[in-house]
């Protein structure tokens, strides 16, 4: 028995934010969907825009798969996660092994197509764009939940204003920013 996508559909049951009031919830499903829908638009503009040669279909997978060591470990809530150096190595190991967990879970046969996606390169160029689509992802949910009336949100849409702006050198971000990040704040009649 191979219960990989077993474990992948759970991911609808791990909830996100779990230390703060939402009035919408989020799970990791819906958020890897997200992060998935940006991190494919930024691969795209890259290449269409500023001469880049980017698999946007590869990082639009990335992004689906970004948070699969999840089902295994939970959801950490990034104050714990990053609250200190030795937390954040001892999380890393903890989210390796959930990895390897779930690569075992796959026949044999296809443990090497999934290995290069659940145990990316996060050095690389295309995880450095999941890790942008992540946060601006969090950012639009910051600014849902503000719009919302729940101002829980307000310093963490700060915090994460102030990530993105640091990736503004990339001509992608920057293009996406500008472009669609202000529609997120408009309600339907508004989209109009």
């Amino acid at each position: 028995m191979n219960s990989f996508f077993a474990y992948m559909s759970r991911m609808k049951f791990i909830k996100r934010w779990s230390l703060m009031k939402s009035v919408n919830e989020e799970n990791i499903a819906e958020h890897s969907a997200q992060v998935a829908h940006i991190a494919h638009a930024l691969a795209l503009i890259k290449n269409k825009f500023y001469g880049g040669d980017l698999n946007a279909d590869r990082i639009a997978t990335l992004a689906l798969y970004h948070e699969s060591s999840e089902v295994i470990t939970g959801d950490l809530p990034t104050p714990i996660k990053y609250y200190n150096p030795k937390i954040r190595t001892a999380y890393k190991e903890i989210e390796g092994a959930a990895n390897q967990k779930l690569l075992s879970m796959l026949p044999e046969e296809l443990r090497e197509d999934y290995l290069p996606i659940i145990e990316h390169d996060s050095e690389s160029y295309e995880y450095k764009l999941v890790k942008v689509a992540d946060k601006i992802s969090a950012y639009v949910k910051c600014v849902e939940e503000l719009k919302s009336g729940n101002r829980e949100f307000a310093k963490a849409e700060v915090s994460l204003k102030e990530d993105i702006d640091t990736y503004l050198d990339m001509p992608e971000v920057e293009y996406f920013c500008s472009h669609f990040l202000e529609a997120f704040s408009l309600t339907l009649d508004e989209l109009d």
